[in-house]
């Protein structure tokens, strides 16, 4: 039985906020030039990561399920 899940449309437009994503690229930054990250630094990069990469999962999901066809 398939289940169908609605998803509410203000999600095509929801990002991390500024400051997240400037912190966000302040650590990748850092991490592509050759600094090491601290052991913190590092979960934290890969958790905005993963939140980042779940929006735009949604968001992807929203502009499809909202899609005529």
């Amino acid at each position: 039985m398939a289940t169908t899940v609605e998803i509410p449309s203000e999600l095509a437009s929801f990002e991390l906020p500024e400051a997240v994503q400037a912190r966000l690229q302040w650590l990748l930054d850092r991490q592509g030039a050759g600094e090491d990250l601290t052991p913190a630094e590092r979960r934290e990069a890969e958790g905005l990561v993963e939140l980042a990469e779940f929006l735009s999962l949604l968001r992807l999901r929203t502009l499809r399920a909202s899609s005529p066809g």
